[in-house]
């Protein structure tokens, strides 16, 4: 069978369809009918992604190795975690 011709949106190359989606988005929000996020629903979708991001335990294992790294490469800031751990090891004692 013969491939489906693109038309309309799909024929456009990817600059040009974001061109037309950011001038859609601006004209709905000038004329007050796009969504805009209540505080409960940002929350509520912000929750949702964390925990579907969590389930994948790899993913969240390489983004802790990747933090570690990151703070393992600013010698200031180990020394500055070094420092104030010997001093406050006593304390609740």
């Amino acid at each position: 069978m013969a491939e489906k011709s693109k038309r309309g949106f799909a024929s456009m190359d990817k600059e040009k369809q974001r061109e037309i989606a950011s001038k859609g988005g601006k004209a709905a929000h000038e004329k007050g009918t796009a969504h805009e996020f209540t505080p409960e629903e940002a929350r509520e979708a912000g929750r949702k992604g964390g925990e579907t991001v969590s389930k994948d335990r790899q993913h969240m294992a390489e983004i802790g190795r990747k933090g570690g790294e990151a703070v393992s490469e600013d010698r200031e800031h180990m020394s500055e975690i070094g420092s104030k751990g010997g001093k406050n090891s006593h304390k609740n004692k």
